[in-house]
């Protein structure tokens, strides 16, 4: 068996371990960059709706279960980057009311042990690294901050009419966070595919692009692509992370370091602790509390088109725009809130591949006619909503959704807004746990060891060199997309393990 000996070793080359690996550049420390996948080719399918959504050309091969049996391919891209190749450049700090407690539909939201202030210096350099452009003091419920780093993207004119038909309905829409190169300078062409298409121009602000690309020209950082990480081995005590067990192209790998950081993604970084157990840890590396691969989340996510039958959507660039002024409810209904944003543009392939019954010529009317719209709302934890592994080394996804009735009064709402902003037919679709591109709080952090796996730093408590840096240390999902608050956090382990010389 070969043997890699390395200072940090990071699993995952998403959001989260860029991020770390980001931080701890020029520290001195060899760093390894571990990637189940590859990089991903450029080529004119990047761009194909057809490729992308209909024969799922990028989507992984692999095959996992619901709560019935039933096998289905996940929304999982396997890439150098992780799932920011894919994602909709959306850049949002989480407000300061998502890191306290809160009661929604009779159900808890928790606290997390880190504040909006521990959070906000790495929040802005979050920014800084991805190259996020914004307006800051239009939106009601924006925190404490600074100017964003580059001015936000102007709207397209449809947009631009929507945007001024919500204000005047006393609405105070504002400019998306977003993170692409546009400018005079920029690489961007809003050439109508970004959101959940990979970008052929490499406009798009993903971990690949940003980040990794300038890192991997440092001497101290190195990339092992194809590298998948089946489990973490403990010594014998079971305390410290000695190895992590690789498979690459059949081969059996053994690496050692100091430090292990994993950053697979909520549901995968689960499944490789749950896949570890020992005799130490029966249940599991840093599973003493019994809560790795539980309350997961994914965020209530429904696509709402406002169709006008007489009238062409010609945006490319439709993610300029955004609403948080029922974040905290609805003036009747407190617990009917979260956040609206703008969808890519839908094209007809994309509503054939969910709804395969469609006549081509229908969907192709709908995608020209209408304005998409997403409405985002919190999904609260339950103990119960968890991955797990099953004989043979399958994985069973068995997603509880908290706080659906509650997001169902709110997305009857966004429609009433649409329809008095013009549009006089509004259809709705809901994203389920098969596309789990908000996945999240499989491996929560916590002050109690006993209800959770990880410190506020996202250490293990369990394990002093262990940490869990993708989105499955939240303790609750908040409304908002989670990538900026993963860097945020992400930047500012990276940077506790460089001051403290952990390494």
């Amino acid at each position: 068996m070969q043997i890699i000996k390395t200072d940090i070793a990071i699993v995952g080359s998403g959001v989260g371990g860029s991020a770390v690996a980001h931080q701890l550049a020029g520290s001195g420390a060899k760093i390894l960059i571990l990637e189940r996948g590859d990089d991903l080719p450029n080529e004119l399918q990047n761009s194909d709706a057809e490729a992308v959504f209909v024969q799922s050309r990028y989507k992984t091969t692999e095959e996992w279960v619901d709560a019935k049996g039933a096998a289905y391919r996940p929304g999982q891209y396997y890439y150098v980057g992780g799932h920011t190749k894919f994602y909709g450049t959306a850049m949002f700090r989480f407000r300061e009311s998502d890191f306290t407690q809160a009661q929604i539909d009779g159900a808890t939201s928790p606290a997390w042990p880190v504040s909006y202030a521990d959070l906000a210096p790495y929040y802005a350099a979050a920014e800084r690294l991805y190259g996020v452009r914004g307006a800051a003091g239009v939106d009601p419920t924006e925190p404490p901050r600074d100017a964003f780093p580059h001015a936000a993207i102007p709207h397209e004119p449809v947009i631009a009419a929507l945007s001024d038909r919500l204000r005047a309905q006393g609405l105070h829409p504002f400019a998306m966070p977003s993170a692409i190169d546009y400018g005079p300078d920029g690489t961007c062409r809003r050439c109508g595919t970004c959101d959940a298409f990979a970008c052929r121009f490499d406009a798009k602000g993903d971990a690949d692009t940003r980040v990794l690309r300038p890192l991997l020209t440092h001497p101290d950082v190195r990339l092992e692509r194809n590298a998948e990480v089946t489990r973490l081995i403990a010594d014998g005590e079971g305390k410290r992370i000695v190895a992590a067990e690789v498979l690459r192209s059949g081969e059996i790998l053994r690496v050692e370091a100091q430090v292990f950081v994993l950053s697979a993604g909520a549901i995968n970084s689960a499944l490789i602790l749950l896949r570890s157990a020992c005799e130490a840890a029966p249940d599991g590396i840093a599973n003493r509390s019994d809560v790795v691969g539980r309350y997961l989340m994914n965020h209530h996510l429904t696509g709402v088109m406002g169709v006008k039958p007489f009238t062409t959507n010609t945006t490319k660039f439709p993610k300029t725009l955004s609403s948080n002024d029922f974040y905290h409810g609805l003036p009747d209904d407190p617990d009917a809130r979260g956040n609206i944003q703008m969808l890519g543009k839908i094209q007809g392939a994309m509503i054939r591949a969910t709804y395969p019954g469609t006549p081509q010529f229908v969907a192709d009317w709908l995608a020209r006619h209408s304005v998409d719209v997403l409405a985002m709302g919190e999904d609260l934890p339950d103990r119960e909503s968890r991955v797990r592994l099953l004989d043979d080394d399958r994985v069973q996804v068995d997603y509880r959704p908290g706080g659906r009735a509650a997001h169902d009064r709110f997305v009857r709402h966004v429609r009433h807004v649409l329809r008095r902003a013009g549009f006089p037919v509004v259809l709705r679709h809901s994203f389920g746990i098969q596309a789990p591109s908000h996945q999240c709080g499989t491996v929560r952090m916590g002050d109690d060891p006993a209800r959770s796996a990880l410190d506020a730093m996202c250490r293990a408590h369990d394990h002093p060199n262990l940490y869990v840096v993708d989105a499955g240390f939240f303790p609750s999902s908040a409304a908002l997309n989670p990538a900026l608050t993963i860097a945020a956090q992400a930047l500012r382990v990276g940077a506790h393990l460089r001051n403290t010389r952990a390494i």
